[in-house]
């Protein structure tokens, strides 16, 4: 939980320290802040959103009164542990505040450039009554500057500042954003004047609106768009920050630490497109989504029991091979921000409704940008689905600290023999990157066979589960 301390006058302001929203981390850029000093704030308001190596988030004061000072501007990367927001929680008892003790605080960064791409929000934004003020050009002006700057919009045209801001949910801003939609130009349709996804895209229309994540993307995929262009400019820089910024660091310690093999194979998977068009009818798989990724998530699920060593992972400080007796069964996901990998937890123990019914809650919690860093932590192994950008299959990057990952490609009709017979069946490619450290070549085939095995017979789901 989030920690705080008093400053001299401590029965009267308190100070909000930026917590450690992971596992570990030690810094956050603070992307936008909801309120600014004279706002009132209660006790689990949304103050700010801040995003990590790992997501973003949005955090919650942990008290009542009025806002101070806010320590840093947007676009500035805090440390753990440092003053981001001071609060009056008795106003208009005593002389103002002391000045702030001179600092412990960094430089801070310049100001990100317009254009920022959408975040994943990991959790629910508190209504609040206010609305921030729109990002400047320039640098975000320093706290004082910012205070005398609001002081001056309170006297000329406080009702357009402090107006309420347009109803909404997480997804809901992060599609407005995508789609460069101001909420407040928005004609909301929900129960309460709530402003839906229907109402985001028509108020988009005739621009199409940006395609909801595709679930399980290649590694290359979800890189943050460029900016429109300058006119006559030859280049658009980016930079690399946050989630993006993780996920490239990970990818280069992956490939360049673990010594990758991929094999492959091509399989018939007829019967199991059958039996995905079986379950949806079945009434044990009411409510949940069915789909061919399910079959394949439970076919590596029951390859692994076989073949136990697959689930392992390399201890390079200790010089060992740590052996894991439960799966937490990652999904990559594409998002506005980059790859992210959630994990199932215990997707071992699951049956097979148990599991549709996880790996659906997985999906739209990533598509809704939703996902938690505790989420995506602790993954053993990992499927990703090239197929569903029509891609043939591809060779998939161990997920840090995993010692194994299997690339779903396309499904398509193809001619296949069958039975001595040349027939249209349905056919995909797999292929299964592994830590040849501790996987050597017949423990890695057994577990790609073992999947190819079952998709072609699903039966043997029965048998050798």
């Amino acid at each position: 939980m989030t920690t705080m301390t008093d400053t001299s006058n401590a029965a009267r302001f308190r100070e909000f320290k930026m917590p450690d929203v992971g596992e570990g981390l030690t810094e956050a850029e603070i992307l936008k802040w909801y309120v600014q000093p004279g706002d009132t704030v209660t006790d689990g308001q949304v103050v700010c959103e801040v995003e990590t190596a790992k997501a973003a988030v949005e955090l919650p004061i942990p008290y009542d009164g009025v806002v101070h000072e806010l320590r840093f501007p947007e676009g500035t990367t805090v440390d753990v542990g440092q003053v981001i927001i001071a609060v009056d929680v008795a106003p208009g008892t005593g002389d103002a505040a002391p000045a702030p003790e001179p600092a412990a605080q960094p430089e801070p960064e310049p100001e990100a450039p317009k254009g920022r791409q959408p975040v994943l929000v990991g959790y629910g934004v508190a209504e609040t009554s206010t609305k921030r003020r729109a990002r400047k050009g320039a640098a975000a002006p320093a706290p004082a500057a910012a205070a005398a700057i609001q002081g001056e919009l309170n006297g000329h045209g406080a009702v357009a500042v402090r107006e309420s801001r347009p109803l909404a949910k997480p997804p809901v801003r992060k599609l407005a954003k995508d789609l460069g939609i101001d909420l407040a130009t928005v004609v909301p349709t929900g129960e309460g004047g709530i402003i839906t996804r229907d109402d985001v895209h028509a108020a988009a229309t005739p621009v199409p609106a940006q395609a909801q994540a595709p679930v399980i993307p290649a590694p290359v995929q979800g890189a943050p768009a460029p900016e429109a262009p300058v006119a006559g400019a030859r280049e658009t820089r980016i930079p690399v920050k946050g989630v993006r910024k993780a996920i490239a660091q990970a990818m280069v310690g992956s490939a360049f630490t673990a010594p990758h093999v991929t094999e492959f194979v091509t399989v018939d998977v007829t019967r199991t497109m059958k039996l995905v068009a079986e379950l949806k009818e079945d009434k044990e798989m009411a409510g949940v989504r069915v789909n061919p990724l399910l079959i394949i998530a439970k076919a590596l699920l029951v390859a692994i029991k076989r073949n136990p060593g697959v689930n392992a992972a390399w201890d390079e400080a200790n010089q060992e091979i740590v052996q894991k007796h439960y799966v937490n069964l990652g999904i990559a996901a594409a998002t506005p921000r980059g790859l992210i990998v959630p994990n199932i937890k215990d997707a071992h123990d699951m049956t097979l409704p148990e599991l549709a019914a996880a790996l659906g809650e997985l999906v739209s919690t990533a598509r809704e940008g939703r996902t938690s860093p505790a989420a995506m932590a602790g993954g053993t192994v990992t499927i990703t689905n090239v197929g569903v950008f029509g891609v043939d299959t591809g060779t998939p990057i161990l997920n840090p600290g995993e010692s194994a990952i299997l690339a779903v490609g396309a499904i398509k009709l193809q001619p296949w023999v069958h039975k001595g017979k040349v027939k249209p069946r349905q056919v995909t490619t797999l292929a299964l990157s592994f830590d040849h450290r501790l996987i050597d070549g017949e423990l890695g085939s057994k577990v790609l066979a073992d999947v190819a095995a079952i998709l072609e017979q699903p039966k043997r789901l029965i048998t050798w589960a």
